[in-house]
């Protein structure tokens, strides 16, 4: 039974070191791109979608650029040190459309949520 028992405290302590290793600061939140039909609204019919599997680059004030790519459902986390970021699509070359810039402050200790929208352009 002793045994027993310093195998799950090794394993709860275990449990809580990994835990506190997750990256806790930096910026998750969800990007959608809309419109995604051209025309007035329609009832019934979404007028967004998830930003699925896109890059994206967050900038920091001192330059150094971060790269992170969305899931399929337009979902991303990444660790970040604390500071003030720019964040826009990576390899955006003109055209119509914004994707950013969005701007986010990181805090120290906490992973700061956002929704950003981007805008197709279509009209």
């Amino acid at each position: 039974m002793i045994w027993t028992t310093s195998i799950l405290s090794c394993c709860l302590l275990l449990g809580a070191t990994l835990s506190a290793a997750e990256p806790q600061t930096g910026i998750e939140g969800v990007i959608t791109v809309g419109p995604v039909n051209g025309g007035p609204a329609r009832i019934g019919i979404p007028g967004s979608k998830p930003s699925a599997n896109a890059t994206f680059l967050a900038q920091n004030e001192k330059g150094m650029a971060t790269p992170f790519t969305t899931d399929d459902q337009g979902y991303f986390r990444v660790p970040l040190e604390p500071g003030h970021y720019i964040v826009s699509l990576k390899d955006k070359k003109g055209g119509i459309g914004h994707y950013g810039p969005f701007e986010v402050d990181v805090v120290v200790d906490r992973m700061t949520k956002v929704e950003w929208r981007c805008d197709t352009g279509i009209r």
